[in-house]
């Protein structure tokens, strides 16, 4: 039995032209999304400084906001200057020992290896070995000495981080300034006054959500950073390890703890690979100490700071945060969750709605 379904003309057209809205859409989000990785940034930046910035506010004569947010950026710049400074050099240095010992190591473990050592010398292969290392260990060294090379061939890459960090700093400064007046128009647009409580409450909750996981997360990523700067310190006394490792290592765990689930993991397994460089058995000890921290962290210091955090679940967490990195990388990650807990309030208020 053969069923007929007619469709008129314009429902025809009008789907066609849903479809190749949405199309375009995503195609113009995916080639925008250099600049909606820097809009967001300097969004979420806003509304991490902001509650600082309204505090100062309050606190200084005229409480004069252009000036409270000045003050914070001024404090803001001079920490994250300090740290580059303190983090820049030991990682140069790091890399270049690594690439200077590549071919030490792979003679380490060609001569602890007797079944390769029996091989090579079974079947006359020893000149064939020397003269790749010896390519290796040449390698290696035209890579070191040629630094300054590949540094001057990515300095369009430099530039173009160097504009992106500028525009951030802009576009945030703007918004912490202007944030509050352009409310104020929003709010003074709306006819309902009832509708407007609504939406101001609305707005009130996401701002509440996104704030309380922003400073949340940047307390535990903070507690987590001093303790794996503080335990390589202790290391670097007992072992053969540069004590101008610690900073470095704390930045590195500071930055991945801020993307949730397994950023601090990936973290901890990169500094255990820089540990390891320098001593295998530092390496190791660190890797331990910090699983166990990892374990105390997600069952007690983390609930305890964010005590009032995002309702959300482990599953749509994990979602959210791999949509995030794989569409904006790092930063994607880290925004995913505030993004996700502001859909899941616009969701909850949508579903009461209907009820």
């Amino acid at each position: 039995m053969k069923v007929k379904i007619e469709i008129d003309t314009r429902t025809f057209v009008r789907f066609w032209l849903v479809v190749i809205g949405f199309a375009l859409a995503a195609l113009l989000i995916y080639s925008a999304r250099t600049a909606l990785i820097i809009i967001g940034t300097a969004f979420f930046l806003a509304i991490a400084l902001s509650p600082p910035v309204n505090r100062l506010a309050k606190i200084l004569p005229g409480k004069s906001r252009v000036l409270s947010t000045a003050i914070s950026y001024i404090i803001v710049i001079l920490i994250l200057g300090t740290v580059l400074f303190l983090v820049i050099p030991p990682i140069v240095e790091q890399t270049g020992r690594f690439t200077q010992n590549i071919p030490g190591f792979i003679n380490s473990a060609t001569n602890q290896s007797t079944g390769i050592s029996n091989f090579i010398r079974q079947y006359h292969l020893q000149p064939e070995v020397d003269k790749v290392f010896e390519s290796i260990k040449n390698n290696s060294t035209h890579f070191v000495s040629g630094i300054g090379s590949v540094l001057v061939y990515g300095i369009g890459s430099v530039l173009s981080v160097i504009t992106a960090s500028i525009l951030v700093i802009a576009l945030t400064f703007l918004m912490l300034v202007e944030g509050p007046a352009w409310m104020e128009r929003i709010w003074g647009l709306y006819r309902d006054k009832n509708q407007m409580e609504h939406h101001r409450k609305i707005i009130g909750k996401m701002y509440k959500s996104v704030t309380s996981y922003v400073v949340g997360q940047l307390s535990v990523s903070t507690i987590a950073g001093v303790v794996a700067g503080l335990l390589v310190l202790i290391l670097s006394v007992i072992f053969i390890i540069p004590t101008n490792l610690a900073i470095p290592v704390a930045t590195l765990i500071f930055i991945f703890s801020l993307i949730p689930l397994f950023g601090e993991t990936v973290g901890s397994l990169l500094v255990t690979f820089i540990l390891a460089i320098n001593n295998v058995t530092a390496a190791i000890i660190f890797l331990v100490f910090f699983i166990i921290y990892q374990q105390i962290e997600a069952n007690y210091i983390s609930p305890k700071i964010q005590s009032k955090r995002n309702d959300l679940t482990v599953l749509t967490i994990l979602i959210a945060v791999t949509i995030g990195i794989y569409l904006f990388g790092i930063i994607g990650g880290i925004i995913s969750i505030p993004i996700a807990s502001c859909i899941n309030v616009l969701v909850e208020d949508r579903l009461l709605k209907g009820k």
